[in-house]
Parts: C-alpha cells; structure tokens; sequence
C-alpha cells in the first residue's frame, strides 16, 4: 500500500455509510494477538478537530471525515504494519483513529524506535495530505493530534484492562504533544512580531474602462518558504495564540513603508479591523506623521473593512469608519457577497467602495445568475454613491462583463500575481 495524491485519500459519500470498526467488534482479536505476542503498541490520532462536523452536518459528514483519515492512515503506512496490525475507530463517542501494533516483548525496536517512527511518517503525511479529509464539508479541517503508547502484557491484568491504559497513554502524549506545538508556534509568531518579519505585497486595482491602476491593495506575507507565509496561515496563527492586535499593527506598518514607491496619484487600500483605532500609531496627529514619512495623505488611502467581521457590530465599524473619513481617508466594505447580510452591511456603513467578493465574479460572463447579482448590488451602489470592485478577476472575458455591467474596478490575477513596489521590503 504505497503512498497516493491528497485527492486519493477522500473517500465519497457513500463512503460516509460505513462505519469505521471499532474496539468492541476486534476485542477477541486483540485480547488473542496480544497474549500470543506480548508486546502492544499504540500510535493515536485525536481528531477531535473534527467535533463540530456532527452538529454542523450531521453523523454522516462525521463518518465520512473519519473513514477518509483512516484511508490516509492506510495510504501512509500501511506497507509498515504488519498483517496481524490493526488500524481501528477510537471509543464511543471519541473521534479518534488507532492504529495497533503487536510485536514480541523481545523486540525492543517496536517501542524504542518503531511507534516513534510510525508517529513522525504519520505526523508528516497528514500534514502535508490531512486538511481535504473532511471535504467537502470543510475546505481545510483541523490537523490530529498524534501520541503513542505501550502495553507487555500482564496475565494478572484483562486485556481490555492494558488495552485502556495503552490508550490513555497515548492520549496524554498527544495532549502533550499539542501543546508542544502550540508553544512552538507562539513562539514563532512572537519572534515573527518582534523582528518585523512581515512584508506588503501589492495588487493593482483596475479601471475596467481605461484599463489603467487606480490603486494598490496592500496584502501581508510572512517569511518567504516558511508555515507562515500566507496570509491566510498568518491571521490563523495570530488569532489562535491571541497575537491579533499585534499582528495587524505590524501588516499596517510594513504596507505604509511598502507603498512609499507608490505611483503618483495611486491609492492604497489598507486592510483595517475594529482594533485599529487602539493603534497608537494610527491615531490622528500620529498617523499624519506616519503617512508623510510614506508621501501619502488621507485621501490617498482607503481603509478595507471586512464585511464578514462587520456584520458582529455594526456600532463598532461605524465607530472605526467615521472617525477615519472625519479624518480624511475612504472606506471600502471587503468581500461582500450575496444576500440580506451583504445589503445590511451596505446599508449600514455606507462605503464609497464596494469589493465583490471572487466567488461572484468567477465565472461571471457565463453565468447570467451572477450576473443578475451583480447588477442588484450595482443598483444600490449607485443610491449611495458607492463604486464597485469586482474582485478574483481571473480571465479578460470576466474583466469585459463587468464593464458591460457599469462596474468601476477590477482586481485579480488576470493583471498579475501580488508583487512588491520596492525592492528592499
């Protein structure tokens, strides 16, 4: 069983049907295998990540996740176990999956270098193949935590008895185990937030009709070749180690310093969130300073507020946006969709900027639903004095609809990959 391609180790739906084995049905085979051998071993994966699925979607989302990690679990070691080696569900009521090893008490590799060797090769594969595991469900599930444990048996003791102390074993290794990396990574992070290791990437915002730049957004990275390049990968880490504030000052800070080579006339559009106005640096008297050091002013600056996160309090965005625009600077609502949340949202912080979130605008010239979307939204702003930004361009014909459906701006790939305006950022 040789190792296969991500998209290999997801099962299809009606893999969710099946129920992954369990414990109670392999009792007799392992009670027999572990008196016949002696020795057990226990490499455990807590999918516990995976805990919301159940409630979210249902029991048959949740087997199907499960099935399909025990399928990757097969794909990565399979050709290391051996034909009396077991790969089981966890207890009831426990998203786990088991993997059983057992080996002759003579064998010392199996504890001293076999189950941690099976546990990084697990560790490693399901890093790099694990997140499509509870597709399509979640477009990146949560990762397993990975521990081992060991049993020699002991005729005073049931097997049921080892068995559960060989699991609890490997439990506590992979709590361990996780807040080994947890502190791993905040300690990465607060090193990343202390030595500025973040920069600015821009990407050029079109007029559809001239086909000129109107302006730059301003988008993070992290070290180059690291976890936490992207920017997706960066405010995940930041949110879980409570590092958000921090972060988002930094972003700020490095996209000011990056746009002082930005072409006359250009605007940036700076990403914001509630917090923002907590900024020291980002208060009145001190951002003036802060932008002059890059030749910009307020007006050369739009503040993007994300629709997603302005949608939890209204009163706080408005907060945030009035006291910039009283400053000088322009708002613009970020990913808006679809829908009565999205009108809200307008309707509420009344933007000058719309930016239509990708998934609209993919596809756009062939698909006469989301160009009817589109259109709605250009209705209402055009009774707020709004201008749209069609966002995730991605082909000329996309680019040529929008401008048949009056739309200002346009920004994706379709006029090249984020780049930085300077060298040296």
């Amino acid at each position: 069983m040789g190792d296969s391609d991500e998209q290999g180790s997801v099962e299809t739906p009606a893999a969710a049907e099946r129920r992954l084995p369990g414990f109670g049905e392999a009792i007799e085979r392992i009670e027999s295998q572990f008196a016949l051998r002696g020795g057990l071993g226990v490499v455990l994966l807590d999918a516990a990540g995976f805990a919301t699925l159940e409630s979210t979607y249902g029991a048959k989302a949740q087997r199907l996740a499960m099935n399909n990690l025990r399928a990757l679990v097969v794909q990565i070691i399979g050709d290391d176990l051996g034909i009396e080696d077991m790969i089981l569900g966890g207890e009831t009521g426990r998203a786990e999956v088991v993997v059983l090893l057992f080996r002759d008490v003579g064998e010392a590799d199996f504890y001293k270098r076999e189950l941690p060797a099976l546990s990084v090769k697990l560790a490693d594969g399901v890093a790099q193949r694990g997140r499509r595991v509870a597709y399509p469900y979640l477009k990146s599930a949560p990762l397993p935590t990975i521990g081992i444990g060991a049993a020699l048996r002991n005729a005073t003791l049931g097997a049921e008895t080892q068995l559960r102390h060989a699991l609890d074993e490997a439990r506590g290794d992979a709590e361990l185990n996780a807040r080994i990396e947890a502190r791993r990574r905040r300690r990465q992070l607060t090193e990343l937030v202390l030595e500025g290791q973040v920069r600015s990437v821009f990407e050029p915002i079109v007029e559809v009709g001239t086909r000129t730049v109107f302006g730059y957004e301003a988008l993070a990275r992290g070290p180059e070749g690291s976890e936490l390049h992207s920017a997706g990968a960066l405010f995940q880490a930041a949110s879980d180690q409570d590092l958000m504030f921090q972060l988002d000052c930094l972003c700020r800070q490095s996209a000011l310093v990056g746009a002082r080579d930005l072409p006359g006339k250009s605007k940036l559009f700076l990403n914001v969130r509630p917090t923002t106005i907590h900024d020291p640096n980002f208060q009145a008297e001190a951002l003036t300073r802060t932008l002059a050091k890059s030749g910009l002013r307020p007006s050369d600056v739009v503040f993007e507020i994300s629709e997603q996160e302005s949608i939890g309090n209204f009163a706080i965005f408005r907060e945030v946006r009035d006291y910039y625009r009283k400053l000088g600077f322009q708002i613009a609502l970020d990913d808006t969709g679809a829908g009565y949340a999205s009108l809200e949202a307008v309707m509420e912080l009344s933007p000058e900027f719309i930016k239509i979130d990708g998934a609209f605008v993919k596809g756009i010239d062939e698909d006469p639903a989301r160009q009817q979307l589109v259109r709605a939204l250009q209705t209402v702003a055009e009774q707020i004095n709004a201008r749209i930004v069609g966002e995730g361009l991605d082909r000329l014909e996309e680019l040529e609809m929008l401008g048949e459906l009056g739309i200002s701006f346009g920004q994706g790939w379709l006029f090249g990959k984020p780049t930085p305006l300077r060298h040296d950022t």
